[in-house]
């Protein structure tokens, strides 16, 4: 849902309170309900998949969402999760957001967000740098890798159930699908 009004900067957006969830694209501010615990079973799956190799071999940092993601003043992104290098973790203020590009961005879709997901964030995400992004797709139990190519991001490898997600950033990552979607 898109409030109409005025443009937004993310100093307005640090007024809102905490336990409402949107994010501000092109200065929209954008509304997203909870998502589903489907949603959620895939995020902690993924999640717990992704930590734990990023942490064996001392990578970077691993962070779930809620998490800001300031890439410019008006542009305010929560991804499902996000990953930065161990070389570039001065962007995360520990006291509040996460100020620039991720390397990795994952969203995992949803009825509310498919569209934002697929499209706006494809294109933001591609705009300012991500070095890749996961599109999770609960309903195809599917995971299109994307990595740049000139100033968008285009895929890299469609991932399906029965075969193992791999990484170009992540390197000997190697998470069988059947455990990212396991109920």
């Amino acid at each position: 849902m898109t409030i109409p009004g005025p443009r937004y900067t993310y100093e307005e957006y640090r007024l809102m309170p905490d336990d409402v969830r949107c994010e501000i694209i092109e200065g929209e501010l954008l509304m997203t309900p909870a998502p589903n615990a489907r949603h959620q079973l895939i995020l902690s799956n993924l999640l717990f998949a992704l930590m734990a190799h990023v942490k064996s071999g001392n990578l970077g940092k691993v962070l779930p969402a809620p998490t800001d993601v300031v890439l410019a003043q008006d542009q305010v992104v929560q991804p499902d999760i996000l990953f930065i290098t161990r070389e570039r973790q001065q962007i995360i203020d520990l006291l509040g957001a996460v100020h620039g590009a991720p390397d990795l961005a994952v969203e995992i879709l949803s009825p509310a967000t498919t569209g934002r997901d697929k499209v706006m964030k494809r294109k933001l995400y591609g705009r300012h740098g991500v070095r890749e992004y996961w599109i999770v797709d609960p309903a195809t139990g599917t995971v299109e890798v994307l990595v740049p190519d000139a100033s968008d991001l285009e895929t890299w490898r469609m991932f399906q159930l029965g075969q193992e997600l791999m990484s170009p950033l992540l390197p000997g990552l190697v998470i069988p699908l059947s455990e990212v979607f396991a109920e």
